[in-house]
C-alpha cells in the first residue's frame, strides 16, 4: 500500500545507519524507522483497511507475530530499505499498523521503534506487574515510553537523569524516585537503599557498556534486564559472577511484532496515553533533528513534520 507520510521521528539506531555503523546497508535508503501518516492507496486484494485511514509503519514489516526470527530480521525501515523521511512510503499492508484516534500525526509518529520497545521490554519479556519496580536510564524516548507504561501498569519507577530540568520532568511524568547519575556515579548503591536491599524487579537497560554492570548490581536475584541499547560507549565488561550469582536474567531484544503493536496501541487507547514530544522540525531542519539527537539534548521523541 502506499501511505501519505505525514510525520516521522527518529532514534538512536538512526546515527548508526548514518554512521554507516549498521552492518551492510544499500548505497542509497530513505532513512527513519518510524513514521505515521494515512493511506493513499491499497493494492489489489488488500482488505480491513481503508484509503485515508491514518496508520504508523512497522519497524520490521515482515515480522508479524510469534518470536524474532533471522529472516524476520532480514529487512528493517530506514536501513536496508526504504524507510519514512519522505512524502510517500510503500509498506506491506500487514505492516501499515493503524494508531489510535487520539493521538496526532507527530505522536502516532513516535510508536514504531522506542514505543514498541519499551512495551516489548515490559510486558513481553519482563512481564511487569502491579507493585514492582522498575528502573530506567536516561530521558530518551524509550526510557520516558517505559516510564508511561510502567506507571500504567501500577509499578514503582526510578529513573537516572543527570539533568535537574529533566528530572523536573520525569517526576510530573511520575517518576516515584529520580537519581543524579552525576552526583552519584555509584548510583546501584542509591538504587538498592530506595529498595531496602532487595534491589529492582526489572531494568531497562540503554546504556550498555557505560551502565550494564551497575544495572546488574541494582536488580534483585532472579530480577530481569532487558537489554535495548548501547547508548553510553565507555564502560567496563560485566562480570559473569553478576550474571550467575543473581540468576539474573539478562535479555536482549529489538524492537517488538506487528501483534505487539496492535496490543500496545489498544493500551494506549484505552488509557489515552500520549507520546512526549521534546521538538518538531520542519523537512528543511533535518540536520539539526539529528544534531539533536547526536548531542542527546532532547527529552523523549524528536520528530520531523513532513510537508
Amino acid at each position: 500500500m502506499l501511505v501519505r507520510v505525514r510525520a516521522a521521528s527518529l532514534n538512536f539506531r538512526d546515527l548508526l545507519v548514518a554512521d554507516h555503523m549498521y552492518g551492510a546497508l544499500p548505497e542509497t535508503v530513505v532513512p527513519l524507522s518510524d513514521g505515521a501518516g494515512e493511506i493513499a492507496a491499497l493494492g489489489e486484494g488488500v482488505s480491513g483497511l481503508v484509503p485515508g485511514q491514518r496508520v504508523a509503519g512497522a519497524f520490521y514489516p515482515d515480522w508479524i507475530t510469534g518470536p524474532i526470527t533471522a529472516a524476520a530480521r532480514t529487512r528493517s525501515l530506514g536501513a536496508n530499505m526504504d524507510g519514512m523521511l519522505a512524502q510517500y512510503a510503500l509498506l506491506p499492508a500487514h505492516a501499515a499498523i493503524p494508531v489510535p484516534d487520539h493521538l496526532s500525526d507527530e505522536e502516532a509518529a513516535t510508536l514504531p521503534c522506542a514505543g514498541l520497545t519499551a512495551w516489548n521490554a515490559l510486558f513481553n519479556v519482563a512481564a511487569l506487574q502491579p507493585g514492582q519496580d522498575v528502573l530506567l536510564i536516561g530521558s530518551g524516548g524509550v526510557s520516558v515510553f517505559a516510564l508511561q507504561f510502567a506507571r500504567m501498569a501500577g509499578a514503582r519507577i526510578i529513573i537516572l537523569s543527570g539533568s535537574a530540568e529533566k528530572r523536573a520532568r520525569l517526576a510530573e511524568m511520575g517518576a516515584h524516585h529520580l537519581i543524579d547519575y552525576k552526583a552519584s556515579p555509584d548510583w546501584h548503591k542509591d538504587v538498592m537503599q530506595l529498595t531496602d536491599g532487595r534491589g529492582v524487579d526489572v531494568v531497562v537497560e540503554v546504556g550498555g557498556p557505560g551502565t550494564l554492570e551497575k544495572s546488574m548490581q541494582s536488580v534483585r536475584v532472579g530480577g530481569t534486564i532487558v537489554a535495548i541499547g548501547f547508548v553510553a560507549q565507555e564502560g567496563a565488561g560485566v562480570a559473569p559472577r553478576l550474571v550467575i550469582g543473581k540468576s539474573v536474567n539478562l535479555q536482549g531484544i529489538t524492537v517488538g511484532n506487528c501483534a505487539q503493536f496492535h496490543e500496545m496501541n489498544r493500551a494506549l487507547s484505552l488509557h489515552e496515553l500520549k507520546p512526549a514530544i521534546g521538538h518538531v522540525f520542519a523537512m528543511d531542519d533535518v540536520k539539526d533533528a539529528y544534531a539533536l539527537q547526536r548531542r542527546a539534548g532532547h527529552f523523549g521523541k524528536i520528530v520531523i513534520k513532513v510537508d
